[in-house]
């Protein structure tokens, strides 16, 4: 036992080591690409776009499910957005709650003829399509439930326009977001066939008219660990794949392509439960097999707000469905690996992915274990077990140091020092509990998976009025009785 104990330390304190490495080059990448993006944003030739008849128009497709309480403030964004030429399709997707009679009502919808939908790429049947001339910019598609990769298949079918954009129907785009990122696919709309957006954390920010006009980190603990999470996965992260041309993933709550790609490789494979990473290895697989030049990009001044799980429940929940995600898309690329035609992807991208990703919850939690076995067993000492911690701790907070100054170099706002210790100690407390659950909640999902369940499980969500849970001490010098009705209406859960 004991020998196997040390093989396996060894063993696995290579596999850290290694994947420390490589994020390290990957945040030194990130903050490289970082400044010349800025260079090259400041001497772009398309610098003043917001009313230009040379911008290629966009359909903005917003799958729905469930989505009652967040979907009026989202359409409203949506339709207040810097840009000369776009549609919103919003897909109710069989909702079970009141998604489609909230749009109606407020735009005043009526049906209209099917002949916008086109049969481009695979969907379930569309029941109806609805308009309102007052609102040209508006398209609500009524269809059978199939999920959100169908969905956006029918949005796909629905829309006018050569670009397309997805977005989460619980975010928010920044009015500026979409301009900026097809400024990015204007320096090259030849090869730059998928953009990725920032997406960040609204929970605990001031929010009114479907804007944020203050964003601040939450006073709760767990939205404001994945603001944490998001700022490195993000900044630390996807800039540095972006620059290699290896991001697998254009997340779903905020991306661009060209709907020509999105035709040929045929849309959203339906029974996926994830959608967002199939899509970008599909374009991958397609454009490397066919030898064609291209680029998938990550804009980090495109921004979009989403809502973040606030308990334990939910979270895990959306962390299990993330990882049956992970694995089906690794299962199902696997041909890619280590193949010369696929360069980066099968040779670096996809393999990290595997081994960091999809197994990092048994590297990590075996590993855990075998530490404690050390200490028990008496084959090392407490204090090098600590120090052992200690530089775990410190290598999180090197990441996250490195994510805050691509922040600030990316949007060039003065973030309060409060919240910057606030993060740098959110940062060291995540690496004792955070990421362990972490770990636990993705083998429960490899579980799920290998168990056929492809739920999508259930996100609450709340409605972007209601007060935030971080405002109390504020709420308390209003009225109590009125605040505390509205709040108690608004919070109603809803389920996707």
């Amino acid at each position: 036992m004991r020998e196997f104990l040390l093989n396996y330390g060894f063993l696995a304190t290579c596999l850290i080591v290694g994947s420390s490495l490589v994020y390290f080059i990957i945040l030194a990448m990130s903050s490289q690409s970082m400044l010349s993006q800025i260079k090259s944003t400041m001497y772009s030739r398309f610098r003043e776009l917001s009313g230009s008849q040379f911008v290629p128009p966009v359909s903005i497709l917003v799958p729905s499910y469930n989505e009652e309480l967040t979907i009026i403030d989202n359409v409203r964004s949506l339709m207040a957005l810097e840009f000369p030429v776009y549609e919103v399709i919003v897909i109710n997707d069989g909702s079970k709650d009141n998604t489609l009679q909230v749009l109606v009502e407020q735009f005043d919808l009526k049906p209209g003829r099917m002949t916008a939908a086109r049969h481009l790429v695979q969907s379930n049947p569309v029941k109806e399509v609805y308009y309102n001339p007052q609102y040209p910019k508006l398209v609500v598609i009524d269809k059978e439930n199939g999920g959100k990769a169908d969905a956006l298949n029918a949005g796909i079918n629905v829309s006018k326009y050569p670009l397309v954009a997805t977005i989460d129907a619980d975010s928010m785009l920044e009015k500026d977001a979409l301009i900026r990122m097809v400024q990015v696919y204007m320096e090259n709309p030849e090869q730059h066939i998928a953009i990725g957006g920032n997406v960040r954390i609204a929970n605990g920010s001031k929010i009114q008219d479907g804007r944020v006009t203050s964003a601040r980190l939450s006073n709760r603990m767990l939205p404001a660990m994945q603001y944490v999470e998001y700022m490195r996965a993000f900044l630390g992260g996807r800039i540095g794949w972006s620059s290699m041309n290896g991001l697998l993933i254009v997340s779903g709550a905020f991306g661009l392509f060209r709907k020509d790609y999105l035709i040929n490789v045929g849309g959203y494979e339906k029974e996926c439960p994830g959608e967002d990473m199939n899509i970008v290895m599909k374009l991958h697989r397609y454009m490397l097999h066919h030898g064609l030049p291209y680029r998938i990009l990550f804009c980090p001044d495109a921004v979009c707000w989403t809502q973040a799980p606030d308990t334990l429940r939910i979270l895990g929940s959306q962390r299990r469905r993330w990882i049956k995600g992970n694995l089906w898309n690794v299962i199902r690329f696997r041909s890619m690996l280590f193949i010369p035609k696929y360069k980066i992807i099968g040779w670096l991208a996809l393999p990290y992915t595997i081994l960091y990703e999809t197994l990092s919850p048994y590297i990590k939690l075996s590993g855990l274990a075998a530490l404690v076995a050390y200490v028990l067993m008496d084959m090392t000492q407490l204090p090098i077990l600590l120090t052992f911690l200690f530089i775990n701790l410190l290598i999180g907070l090197v990441f996250t140091s490195g994510s805050l100054i691509i922040e600030e170099l990316a949007f060039q706002r003065s973030i309060e020092t409060r919240d910057v210790l606030r993060i740098i100690g959110l940062s060291m407390l995540m690496a004792l509990g955070y990421d362990q659950l972490n770990a636990l909640w993705k083998l429960q999902g490899h579980a799920d998976y290998l168990r056929g369940n492809h739920s999508w499980g259930h996100m609450v969500r709340r409605s972007w009025n209601e007060d935030s849970p971080d405002d109390q001490d504020a709420l308390s010098q209003k009225s109590k009785k009125g605040a505390a009705s509205k709040a108690s209406k608004a919070s109603n859960a809803q389920a996707i």
